[in-house]
């Protein structure tokens, strides 16, 4: 028996034994019984992984590893801060409520087999149980009154630091692995291996399956060959070749992962065969959410249906409870040490090859005093440890020898119209990009020439701002903006550049905005000389609430970030799809900025490969890849990036004009009243007739 199976029936035997007797305070007697209890609901689905054989069966299992957070049960679960701290105080409640939390990350650890996961976590809740235990003979002997047994706050807010400075290493080099190491195969197994009609399927992954994720599989499942061919060769040919306009060798690359909700396994298995013609093997890891790896604001890996996203928001800073100085140094020294130890697989780690969804009801989350936020201090601990831990990336996955490409499809929950609005995406997706890449010349034609643009909205939109664009030197050879077709962003159309910040200036204003899956309402930003300098929206009565919501989810708790990129987006067949079935406010950023212009907070497009030559099919070199702060590199590369990129689009019915203007004063309008009038993009208007 090795250690880490001798601690883990330990600990399941102590958590038997605390769930039937709780020697404890009787106002925490509750908490531990229901939580030991949980705990052992996941040990039990861990034992009978491969022996619940009847979908019904898995079905109700599933439910139950996941019915504390489901609504109504939600309001009285110990996962919701609220409840916990009206029943320990706001101190002990917010401490406890994340221990709670962590132990329902043992989940999907349970259906993986990970038992080193599944030991930490159980033997952090006996450590937290025995330190509020006192047998009534004990307390007695010591003279303890009830409040004397209870443990002091600080004793047990330092043993969970702990497990998250001293678990981190363990955390950290099994994400890094599992990005880049094809031997980690627990879901590439579970694509390659399975009989996809049959639905058991989805339940081996360990995440929450809802009817949704059900009626995905069970509509992929219906669809002929053909079709699932067609979506997955638009998807890794996209990948491919973003590799040949980058001028990046893929034969020197090994492996590729895969992100995708579950229920897309027959497009990701067509995939994985397309990838293995082009020497690439898959790794796909899992999307989690635990204090070591939180992705609340955009997924990343391989994901379920949401159970609870209040849950998941409520939880989001748990790390303010244990951010300081001394854990940043612990996360970097542990991050450079995993990707240390995979450095040869890092080296031919290709890139990420994603799968998005839309259609979810949008989500503007409660905002709750009693759940943990960062303090002015921890969010530039935060900032600086986004960051830093970029730069640690980009040292062992450089950039510039990297690509991407990401898709999106429906989900059923989109409403009535799914099945159309599936097969119109997948028209998008395959628009002709000979008609986008030439119109789109023309436009960046005419941009060559100014030095400025100026943005306005009207139907209530309040947007007014002056984009300055780099001084481009020879025409004939060179280009501001990039002509983006469907390649590395599916589906095609849009022009885009770095803007020059100094001369920036202006406000940003959309009605209603659907941001990595957070709705805003009157998003407002304001630049000065290319940088925020504030911000708001109208999503709660509060005004300072409304503010830390865009600090937190848009400046990622940055004090200012500079405007990264500015764009013209030209697909309103798109636009036309989301005014024709109502899901202009669904549709995810990868399709919306395509509908609009749109101006994107933070890094550049070229972040970190600014070097790499970059040309337009004309042949024209793109000479617009930096800006003040990336210039940074050279003399201060702490201060050069965000690790951060959202984009922000103006639809056509609330955009007044996009007019460009030469040194000379010359004015270049390019829309007017939400309608393309640049002579040789007049053919983009047609979608707009045809409604």
């Amino acid at each position: 028996m090795d250690i880490i199976t001798e601690r883990y029936q330990l600990s399941c035997n102590r958590i038997r034994e605390i769930a039937t007797t709780q020697e404890v305070d009787k106002n925490y007697k509750e908490f531990f019984q229901r939580t030991a209890n949980f705990i052992l609901t996941v040990v039990n689905a861990c034992d009978n992984r491969d022996k619940i054989v009847g979908l019904e069966a898995l079905r109700a299992e599933n439910k139950e590893l996941y019915l504390d957070i489901l609504e109504p049960q939600y309001d009285h679960s110990y996962a919701n801060p609220s409840f916990a701290c009206a029943r320990f105080g706001q101190d002990m409640g917010r401490l406890l409520s994340f221990l709670y939390t962590e132990m329902r990350a043992m989940i999907p650890y349970a259906f993986e087999q990970d038992f080193e996961q599944m030991v930490i976590r159980m033997e952090l809740f006996v450590e937290i149980y025995y330190a509020f235990s006192h047998t009534e003979s004990e307390k007695e002997l010591m003279a303890l009154s009830e409040e004397e047994a209870i443990p002091k706050l600080e004793d047990i807010k330092d043993t969970l630091y702990w497990f998250v400075s001293d678990y981190s290493e363990t955390s950290t080099g099994h994400r890094v692995r599992s990005m880049v190491d094809a031997d980690c195969d627990f879901a590439v197994r579970i694509v390659m291996d399975s009989d996809l009609s049959d639905l058991r399927y989805l339940y081996r992954y360990g995440e929450y399956i809802s009817s949704d994720v059900e009626k995905m599989a069970l509509y992929l499942n219906s669809l002929p060959k053909e079709r699932i061919q067609l979506m997955a060769d638009t998807y890794t040919e996209g990948y491919r070749i973003g590799f040949v306009k980058a001028h990046i060798n893929l034969d020197r690359k090994d492996t590729v992962d895969l992100h995708y909700m579950l229920g897309f396994e027959r497009v990701v298995r067509a995939a994985i065969a397309n990838f293995a013609k082009m020497g690439l093997k898959p790794t796909i890891y899992r999307c989690e959410n635990n204090i070591f790896n939180k992705n609340v604001v955009r997924k990343k890996g391989y994901f379920g249906a949401d159970a609870n996203r209040q849950y998941l928001y409520d939880h989001k800073d748990d790390i303010a409870l244990f951010l300081d100085k001394r854990l940043v140094n612990r996360n970097l020294e542990v991050l450079k040490f995993a990707y240390e130890a995979v450095k040869e697989k890092a080296a031919v780690y290709a890139g990420p090859a994603v799968i998005e969804v839309f259609g979810e009801t949008p989500f503007t989350p409660e905002s709750k005093s009693v759940a943990c936020s960062l303090s002015a201090e921890q969010q530039k601990l935060s900032a600086e440890l986004r960051g830093a831990s970029a730069d640690i990336t980009s040292k062992y996955i450089n950039p510039s020898e990297r690509s991407f490409t990401i898709i999106a499809f429906p989900v059923p929950g989109i409403g009535d119209h799914f099945k159309e609005i599936f097969d119109e995406t997948i028209r998008l997706n395959t628009l002709d990009y000979k008609t986008y890449e030439r119109i789109q010349a023309k436009m960046i034609d005419t941009l060559n020439k100014a030095e400025y643009v100026e943005i306005k909205g009207m139907n209530g939109n309040k947007t007014n701002i002056r984009v300055s664009l780099y001084p481009i030197a020879n025409p004939e050879k060179e280009a501001i903006f990039e002509n983006c077709v469907a390649d590395v962003n599916i589906p095609v159309g849009e022009v885009f550049t770095s803007p020059v910040l100094e001369g920036t200036n202006g406000k940003l204003h959309v009605s209603r905005v659907f941001l990595n899956e957070l709705e805003y309402h009157n998003l407002e930003i304001d630049f000065q000389d290319g940088m925020i300098v504030d911000y708001t929206c109208t999503n709660f009565e509060d005004a300072d609430k409304n503010k830390e919501y865009v600090k937190a989810n848009v400046l990622f708790h940055y004090d200012a970030l500079p405007l990264g990129e500015f764009a013209i987006g030209t697909n309103t067949t798109a636009y036309m799809t989301a005014k024709k079935y109502d899901i202009a406010r669904l549709f995810p950023i990868l399709i919306a900025e395509k509908t609009g212009p749109h101006f994107a907070v933070g890094d550049t497009c070229y972040a970190r490969s600014e070097e790499v030559r970059v040309y337009n099919e004309d042949g024209k070199e793109v000479v617009a890849k930096d800006n003040a702060i990336s210039k940074l590199r050279n003399t201060e590369p702490s201060k050069a990036y965000f690790a951060c990129h959202t984009d922000i689009t103006i639809p056509y019915d609330e955009l007044g004009s996009i007019i460009a203007y030469g040194g000379d004063g010359t004015a270049y309008p390019i829309i007017e009243r939400g309608r393309f009038v640049l002579a040789g993009t007049e053919e983009l208007n047609d979608a707009f007739e045809m409604a």
